[in-house]
């Protein structure tokens, strides 16, 4: 489930809200958009592909909202992590093939919960 959208990463792209299907976010005029709808996220990590600023962290868990600390998922490499584990973004190498989705989410939730 989207937990974060970091306020000083973001640059105000509005690619999470328009890429999101089931219409979490909202704009916000001159800032980051904001969760308003967290209970409709269905933790397809779409947002977080498409971000190019790395702002977005989505748990893993789907059915509850988790509690999250910005400067931990940072210093944890989360922030992003998926785009980065899927090879999209600059400097990277596109792979997604090469990724086993269940591996993963088993070591982000390790690397949360840990």
């Amino acid at each position: 489930m989207i937990e974060l959208v970091s306020q000083s990463r973001c640059i105000e792209c509005n690619l999470c809200v328009k890429v999101c299907p089931t219409n979490v976010f909202d704009e916000v005029d001159g800032g980051a958009p904001v969760i308003a709808r967290q209970s409709a996220c269905q933790t397809c990590f779409m947002c977080e592909v498409y971000c190019p600023a790395d702002a977005l962290y989505v748990a893993p868990e789907a059915e509850a909202s988790v509690a999250v600390d910005e400067d931990r998922l940072i210093d944890l490499g989360l922030l992003g992590s998926y785009r980065e584990a899927v090879g999209w973004g600059p400097g990277r190498t596109p792979g997604a093939a090469k990724v086993d989705a269940t591996d993963y989410m088993q070591e982000k939730i390790r690397k949360v919960l840990h």
